[in-house]
């Protein structure tokens, strides 16, 4: 029996059969492949391993058991411990895929957004609450790695922390963390994460740079792809964009005097 699955944003036709997970194949799906066997190589546990292809040329995933925050977020997801769990399990995931030397022809989503920095590993990039796993309100499980490419372990964390501080205008923010003090969650989040002196400096300019990047990059895929980029964009991505940008710019200097 096929169960239909909810919540990603982007793609379609997600189900779950038995113990297993049956996905769309995409362009993408080949470079994905390869870091999921790496991961499983490695013992990392954190993520879904690839099982093949089914009869009607879907990937077959393991089922990872627990629970992915719907929105509005429940309380276990916005906690600080919950906070600085996907903090730990986004290093361990880093620390997995350092080894990892994937084919040079790999084929990653080569649309999305990205720093100027040499890419120093293969970083998931879209680590919201829907593509995190709980267990007892543990973070166990990364999920989706559709958007997975070459970039740094900083772009990693500042996408993170873009969902999970979050680096966002209050009326865009999930009801419960409306009135938080994003500053003390990006300073947890860091030092759970053991982010260095240096790349806490690089930071905040690095979110700047990502907000502009992504902006230009969801605007091409919903004008050029379509689906569910186009739902995402036409719902408000565009203008929930701009005020993050904004609520940083005038928040600068507290978030600065946190994380250093």
């Amino acid at each position: 029996m096929e169960v239909p699955l909810s919540g990603g944003d982007v793609t379609e036709g997600v189900v779950r059969v038995g113990e297993t997970v049956r996905r769309p194949l995409g362009p993408h799906s080949p470079a994905v492949h390869g870091l999921l066997r790496h991961l499983e190589s490695v013992g990392f546990d954190g993520a879904p391993r690839l099982l093949g292809v089914d009869e009607r040329g879907r990937e077959i995933l393991t089922w990872m058991h627990g629970l992915t925050p719907r929105r509005p977020l429940p309380g276990y997801a916005v906690t600080g411990e919950a906070l600085a769990g996907v903090a730990m399990l986004l290093r361990r995931f880093h620390d997995a895929v350092r080894s990892y030397e994937p084919p040079p022809d790999a084929p990653w989503d080569a649309a999305a957004s990205n720093l100027d920095d040499e890419p120093e590993i293969i970083g998931h990039c879209d680590v919201t609450p829907e593509n995190v796993v709980f267990d007892e309100g543990e973070p166990v499980a990364l999920i989706d790695f559709d958007l997975a490419r070459p970039t740094t372990c900083l772009y990693d964390v500042v996408t993170t922390l873009r969902h999970w501080g979050p680096i966002a205008d209050p009326c865009d923010r999930d009801g419960l963390l409306y009135g938080v003090d994003v500053g003390r969650r990006l300073r947890l989040f860091c030092d759970a994460y053991g982010l260095d002196r240096d790349n806490r400096r690089l930071l905040l300019p690095a979110a700047r740079v990502r907000f502009e990047r992504s902006y230009d990059a969801m605007r091409f895929r919903a004008e050029h792809v379509g689906g569910g980029w186009a739902r995402i964009w036409h719902a408000g991505a565009g203008p929930r964009i701009r005020r993050a940008q904004d609520w940083l710019e005038r928040n600068w200097d507290e978030l600065d005097a946190r994380l250093n």
